[in-house]
């Protein structure tokens, strides 16, 4: 017996064991995956197997890595080093190398990433005078890789009608065109991008019968992870390269499959067997990782699919803690409930910050976590993009709200003075600066005295600066006399950027303009928000209209909190659910379980796409090793507009056994009541699985009889006393800020959560 099997399970041993003809091993979440597919690598070299004659191919460098380094661990680096192991790209990258020529290519071709390739979509887009707006770089760019993953060269999508058909309905007939001079570029380049390495490698294998057989007799055992994500390329390579001898072993599984929107296939997996009818199947079906309670639940959610193979994962962990469902008034309140319970679990159990993941379906959803967890100082990180406020879109509408507000904010003024396009060039800012510089003024006051000062530019040319300048006073103008949300609406109109995004419509560019709309809605809520504290009244200093220019200085405050502490290693994961693919944590919140965002409603016109959501949801619940809390608010901002939102049909799906409603729950420091938290769902379908009588209870709490306790003296209180409050009982300071008549606290109230209370009418009580 090979020593190091004994650490795999029955089931793990039998898949790895099983090395000769079609394998397919179906591998439920927290099962084990990578270790039977490095295990069976291993297995194959000590049996003797050459590691020459092994092929195995990851979707990530980061999966292979690791493969590598635990075959290593297991059996010495030795042979070990030779295994063709690699991501797809790479793998077929090595082979066109070697075998390129045969296709017309040098061995050095270069391999244009995705910001080469949309650059040169970009020029091709301007050589042919086509509207970059019609035919958006973005769009034009996923359209074309999405043909490649087809397998549809720039010939064929020319001579389908149905492919033309559709790119005529769309407004974009020329699509076919700058496909082809796309390629006709990166050949004279002697380049390929991403796609054309998968492509250019079926095309090898297809039109080259000797190399197909030369790779087929090197490639005697060939091993796929994460064959559900496989496109039709991948799919038909591996199925060309595997068909002499089926030593063929698919690794992966379907209630995982989550890539739709990237050309991943999930029938490449189900339809496994059909294309190999004599191949053995093992399923994986013992949870490492989850508690009992997450387990059965996140089953009894995958169930409702159709289209699946068919498994029962079981664990033998312990039943663990029930799911927590908690409702929210609003997508801000539910920020601060993520964040209260993150920071209770955190102190009362001692727990680090890399315990907890905060999951959600869109990234613009991030904006209200990360506000709510810097208001409790607890460390954060954004997997998958760029924290909110630093993302380019939303310091793009910034830099608009900032040259308004002030109008010699060069920084500002730069950025946008043709963004979006309005024919003011490089060479045109270059001229301004100069006359600045020489003038000893801002680039400003050049711009607003153009003629004046003449910086040596086209008639033209001046008269779009004195526009650019004309519609930024008129902004200016409107900055005492509209409120911040109604003003920000109209700069994001006003100038065209909102339109820009809205007609890029990549999933790049759909992502850019919810982020905008998730801006507004920032904005919508600060100019609702009551500028006064709870226990205060009116003040001269609290205005009833909310403008712009505040605004921007409390998002000034909180972009200056984010900056990133490079020596910071302990903090909460924020992510979307496709980037927490593959990775667990103790603590996992999900956020926005709401129809028309999880799932989304581009899903909800066919089975396929909801059932892919559904797998979505899957994942994320899977991710959970310990305690899984589910988040939906009743409104959530939409275009500054606060629209009624219907929980999501999937926590309907959860079996009510595994789930806890809260005895307590968290408010924001919006001053809600729980009254208001907890009123009846405007929701026009409630939750049918959730019992009203367990959601009543949420409306008891926190209203406790008042005490007639005496007061402390508010300039005694600092931070980390231990106080009393009337109405919400004990808390602990958290933070003290200004001084005097003006002096503010910070306050965690147990189980109410955070808030914020001007001392001098807070009557707080110090306890110790």
């Amino acid at each position: 017996m090979i020593n190091f099997l004994k650490h795999l399970n029955k089931e793990q041993r039998k898949a790895v064991e099983h090395t000769e003809g079609p394998t397919m091993v179906i591998a439920g979440a927290g099962s084990g995956k990578t270790r039977v597919l490095t295990y069976r690598v291993a297995y194959l070299l000590s049996q003797g197997v050459d590691p020459f004659n092994i092929l195995a191919l990851t979707f990530t460098n980061k999966a292979a890595r690791e493969m590598k380094e635990r075959i290593f661990n297991l059996i010495g680096s030795g042979e070990a080093r030779n295994v063709w192991m690699g991501t797809f790209h790479s793998i077929f990258a090595r082979i066109l190398r070697t075998e390129g020529h045969l296709l017309a290519y040098p061995s050095h071709f270069s391999i244009y990433d995705a910001d080469d390739s949309k650059r040169l979509i970009k020029s091709i887009i301007k050589e042919q005078n086509l509207d970059d707006k019609t035919y958006a770089p973005n769009y034009v760019a996923g359209r074309i890789s999405a043909a490649k993953s087809r397998l549809i060269s720039a010939e064929e999508y020319n001579k389908n009608i149905e492919i033309q058909g559709t790119d005529e309905s769309a407004g974009k007939p020329k699509l076919g065109s700058v496909y082809t001079i796309y390629q006709n570029r990166l050949r004279k380049a002697s380049a390929m991008d991403f796609d054309d390495l998968l492509f250019n490698t079926y095309v090898l294998l297809r039109d080259f019968p000797e190399i197909l057989l030369k790779y087929q007799k090197k490639f005697k055992y060939i091993l796929v992870d994460e064959y559900q994500d496989t496109n039709h390329a991948q799919y038909m390579i591996v199925k060309k390269l595997a068909a002499d001898n089926e030593n063929i072993c698919i690794v992966g599984d379907d209630a995982q499959s989550i890539y739709g929107f990237r050309g991943a296939n999930i029938q490449n997996i189900l339809n496994f067997q059909k294309d190999y009818p004599d191949a053995v199947t093992y399923k994986l079906e013992q949870n490492y990782r989850s508690t009992k309670t997450i387990v059965g639940a996140a089953n009894k959610v995958i169930y409702n699919n159709r289209e699946q193979i068919y498994k029962e994962v079981w664990t033998n962990n312990d039943d663990g803690n029930k799911i927590v469902i908690q409702k929210a008034a609003t997508d801000g309140e539910e920020g601060s409930i993520v964040a209260n319970s993150i920071f209770e679990n955190k102190m009362n159990q001692q727990l680090k910050n890399s315990e907890f993941a905060v999951l959600y379906r869109t990234n613009a959803q991030s904006r209200s976590i990360e506000e709510a967890l810097r208001r409790l100082n607890i460390p954060y990180r954004i997997f998958g993009g760029l924290s909110f406020y630093n993302r380019k879109e939303v310091k793009d509408l910034l830099a608009y709200f900032r040259i308004t507000v002030n109008h010699k904010d060069e920084e500002a003024l730069l950025r946008v003075i043709n963004y979006p396009a309005r024919g003011i060039g490089k060479t045109t800012i270059d001229k301004l600066h100069i006359a600045a510089e020489k003038m000893d003024t801002s680039v400003w006051e050049v711009c607003e005295k153009i003629k004046e000062y003449n910086p040596g530019v086209k008639a033209g040319t001046r008269s779009k600066i004195s526009s650019f300048v004309t519609m930024i006073k008129s902004f200016s103008a409107q900055m005492k006399k509209r409120n911040a949300f109604d003003l920000a609406k109209h700069i994001a109109s006003s100038t065209g950027l909102l339109k820009e995004l809205y007609d890029d419509k990549s999933p790049e560019g759909l992502n850019r303009y919810e982020n905008i709309e998730e801006l507004l809605n920032a904005i919508k809520e600060f100019t609702e928000k009551e500028n006064t504290l709870l226990e205060s009244g009116p003040t001269e200093e609290s205005p009833s209209v909310r403008t712009l220019d505040e605004f921007l200085q409390e998002v000034a405050l909180i972009t200056d909190a984010d900056q990133e502490d490079k020596e910071q290693t302990d903090y909460v994961s924020l992510m979307t659910i496709h980037q927490a693919k593959g990775l667990e944590f103790s603590y996992v919140y999900i956020a926005g379980l709401e129809e028309n965002l999880f799932p989304s409603i581009q899903s909800l016109s066919s089975r396929p796409d909801l059932e892919e959501e559904r797998r979505l949801f899957y994942v994320a619940m899977t991710r959970a090793m310990k305690k899984l809390m589910l988040t939906y608010a009743e409104n959530r901002y939409k275009w500054g507009n606060l629209t009624i939102c219907e929980p999501s049909r999937f926590l309907d799906e959860i079996d009510e056994k595994f789930i806890d409603y809260p005895k307590k729950a968290s408010m924001q420091q919006s001053g809600l009541s729980f009254d208001d938290l907890t009123a009846k769902p405007k929701s026009s379908a409630p939750l049918s699985g959730l019992k009203r009588k367990n959601l009543k209870r949420l409306s008891n709490v926190g209203k406790s009889p008042a005490r007639h306790s005496q007061e402390s003296n508010f300039e005694d209180i600092q931070t980390g006393m231990e106080v009393e409050h009337s109405r919400f009982g004990k808390g602990k300071v958290v933070n003290i800020d200004g001084s005097g008549a003006n002096k503010k606290a910070t306050v965690y109230f147990n189980g109410i959560g955070q808030k914020q209370l001007l001392l001098k009418f807070a009557k707080l009580r110090i306890l110790k």
